[in-house]
């Protein structure tokens, strides 16, 4: 039972994701050294707000300090990250026209939405990880979570809330790079606020003294909301539109051919 708890909630958190990656990132060389680029740069936002929490003494058991300092320091080396790509665009572009038989694609140079896809996939990748791995440890027995009067649905909210975050990631990235390349600060503000937002509803899910029952249903439903609203914001950051979805259905598609048959 313990093992299908895990595989349960590892395809929950990681599934997706891990679509995402097969159909539009393995294949490109390019999009990989970008991809663990990007996770190498969340990881030092971790370090940063770890040296952070071990210096503040007085504040360690506030977990809402440090992350909220966390969320910050993140969308700093998301920022860092961003000047970096833009920097390195004559470079990328010379990788781009000497490796063509590694199938590094132009395309990735000259349309920015993908770098920031696949930096902000890799700021969410290398963040579920850290998130839920030592989760994933426990679930594999023995026993499981509840005995103790503990929420029998902490494994399963957090494999939907480490989903959530890592789509949110690959989201705030399209918008972000997005808004710092035309300049639409209040864009910067909506991915900082959003991320603030979230990760401060993760709050509802610890037990305290006057409150011992998660609110999982309060931080996951309202996640997703945002998550779904950020998914739009960055479809049509990146030039979707309604008729590239009608295009693509396949009813739509059957119904052209059968008008230019």
């Amino acid at each position: 039972m313990t093992y299908m708890e895990f595989f349960g909630c590892a395809f929950i958190a990681f599934g997706p994701p891990f679509a995402l990656f097969l159909f539009t990132i393995v294949r490109d060389p390019l999009r990989i050294i970008v991809l663990i680029a990007s996770g190498f740069f969340w990881l030092l936002s971790l370090l940063l707000s770890s040296i952070l929490w071990f210096a503040v003494v007085p504040l360690k058991k506030e977990l809402a300090f440090g992350l909220v300092f966390s969320v910050l320091f993140q969308e700093l080396f998301r920022f860092l990250f961003y000047k970096l790509l833009r920097k390195a665009d004559d470079g990328l572009q010379r990788v781009s026209q000497t490796g063509q038989e590694l199938h590094v694609a132009p395309r990735d140079i000259t349309n920015k939405h993908i770098m920031a896809y696949v930096s902000g996939l890799g700021f969410g990748l290398i963040s579920g990880a850290f998130s839920i791995v030592n989760v994933l440890a426990d679930m594999v027995g023995p026993g499981t979570i509840g005995i103790r009067g503990d929420s029998p649905h902490f494994f399963l909210a957090t494999a939907f809330l480490t989903l959530c975050f890592i789509l949110l990631h690959t989201f705030w990235g399209v918008i972000f790079f997005n808004a710092w390349d035309k300049r639409k600060l209040h864009m910067v503000a909506v991915v900082v606020l959003s991320h603030l937002l979230v990760s401060c509803l993760t709050l509802l899910n610890q037990r305290t003294e006057s409150r011992d029952t998660p609110l999982y249903a309060a931080s996951i439903i309202p996640a997703y909301i945002v998550m779904v609203t950020m998914g739009v914001i960055a479809f049509i950051t990146a030039g979707g539109s309604l008729s590239n979805i009608k295009s693509c259905l396949p009813f739509q598609s059957s119904a052209n051919r059968y008008e230019i048959d």
